[in-house]
C-alpha cells in the first residue's frame, strides 16, 4: 500500500530505526571508553546521548501519534498485527525497532554496571590513599613534627 498515511508511517519508522542505530553507536563508544579507561571522552558522549535520547523520544511520540489514528491500543503486538495487515513494508522496520530497542536497553545496562564498577574501584583507591596519608603523617595539623606512637615512624630506630 502506498497512500500518504502509509508513506508517512514508513518515513517515521525509518527515522526511528536510524536514530536507534545512532544511539547504539554512541552506547558502544561509551562502552569502549569505559573499558579503555578513557574517562575524558565520557562528558562529550554523555551530552551526545542526552541529545540523541531527546530526539528518539520525539520520533517515538511522532510515530505513536501516526499510529494512534489507526490503532487505539498501542501494544507492540497490536502494532505488529496492524502493520502486517495494513503496511507490510513497515513490519520489518517495526520488528527491527523492537530488536534495536532491546539492544539499546542491554548496552545501557552494561554501561551502567561498568560505571558502578569504576566508581567502586575509585572509592576503594581513595580509601587506601586516605588511610596511607593518615598513617604516614609525620607532621601534625599544626605543621609541627608529630612522633606519636601511631605515626608509623620512629626517629630513634635506625
Amino acid at each position: 500500500m502506498s497512500n500518504p498515511a502509509t508513506s508517512g508511517l514508513l518515513t517515521a519508522l525509518t527515522a526511528e530505526r536510524s536514530a536507534l542505530l545512532g544511539f547504539i553507536a554512541l552506547l558502544e563508544r561509551e562502552q569502549a571508553a569505559l573499558m579503555e579507561n578513557r574517562g575524558d571522552a565520557l562528558p562529550e558522549l554523555s551530552e551526545q546521548k542526552t541529545a540523541a535520547s531527546i530526539k528518539l523520544n520525539q520520533l517515538a511520540e511522532s510515530l505513536r501519534e501516526l499510529l494512534r489514528k489507526s490503532i487505539p491500543q498501542q501494544s507492540a503486538e497490536a502494532i505488529q498485527s496492524w502493520l502486517g495487515m495494513n503496511c507490510r513494508d513497515g513490519l520489518p522496520l517495526w520488528l527491527d525497532i523492537i530488536a534495536l530497542a532491546q539492544r539499546t536497553k542491554q548496552l545501557n545496562q552494561i554501561n551502567g554496571e561498568l560505571i558502578q564498577m569504576k566508581l567502586r574501584h575509585n572509592q576503594q583507591a581513595l580509601t587506601v590513599l586516605s588511610n596511607a596519608v593518615n598513617k604516614a603523617g609525620v607532621y601534625g595539623r599544626n605543621g609541627q613534627p608529630d612522633f606519636s606512637p601511631g605515626s608509623g615512624r620512629s626517629l630513634g630506630s635506625g
